[in-house]
């Protein structure tokens, strides 16, 4: 069996993840401190072992030609995201994306994000 080429982030991971997308490479203290807005309780220490596990798990890219290090996501938002949508179909919506769908759209789609999806699909009920 082979082993997945992209590692699973946590949902830890992902806040961290989302911060980096944000501003770039960035150092620890940058991280922690764009992070605060989200998570008040992180602390510096936490961040920092966090960002070091991340670089040996693969998620990360890690600048040590300059101090402090810099990290950086090691993939791109939208392919991470990609892959972990395919996994999630595989192994919870028994490999449909139909299912997907069909379930993101029965509660978790406004009004207007509703509208919007059957402009781009083309649909009938579009509204000015």
């Amino acid at each position: 069996m082979s082993q997945p080429s992209v590692p699973h982030p946590t949902a830890a991971e992902l806040d961290l993840l989302s911060v980096l997308w944000r501003l770039g490479p960035a150092d620890a203290k940058q991280v922690h401190e764009a992070l605060l807005t989200e998570r008040p309780d992180a602390t510096y220490a936490t961040v920092l072992r966090q960002l070091q596990l991340m670089y040996a798990k693969g998620l990360l890219t890690r600048d040590e030609s300059q101090r402090p290090q810099r990290y950086a996501p090691a993939q791109k938002q939208a392919k991470l995201q990609t892959h972990l949508l395919k996994d999630l179909i595989a192994k919870a919506f028994a490999g449909s994306g139909k299912a997907l769908v069909l379930a993101a759209l029965k509660g978790h789609v406004s009004a207007k994000e509703r509208a919007d999806i059957q402009k781009l699909l083309g649909g009938k009920d579009e509204t000015p």
